[in-house]
């Protein structure tokens, strides 16, 4: 069973189109859609552990030039 998930994202001024397509080829991305409002970016993710997802957005999602701030959210399946 995996554990999927939203991060929404927030970039610097004129970045969220470079961010949002950077982020889309990271492993473990199924989609990452640069929006408007509070956040500029988001991005759905999954992996097969809670641990294994924050890996991928601590040391991936996170080092893309441009970022300013994430916020993980994971789903709840019941």
């Amino acid at each position: 069973m995996s554990v999927q998930a939203y991060i929404l994202v927030q970039t610097n001024v004129g970045k969220s189109n470079e961010v949002a397509k950077a982020i889309s080829e990271i492993a473990g991305v199924s989609k990452s859609e640069h929006v408007t409002g509070p956040y500029d970016v988001v991005v759905r993710a999954q992996a097969n552990s809670i641990d294994d997802l924050a890996n991928v957005v601590l040391t991936q999602i996170q080092q893309v030039p441009g970022i300013t701030r994430t916020l993980t959210c994971p789903i709840v399946n019941h």
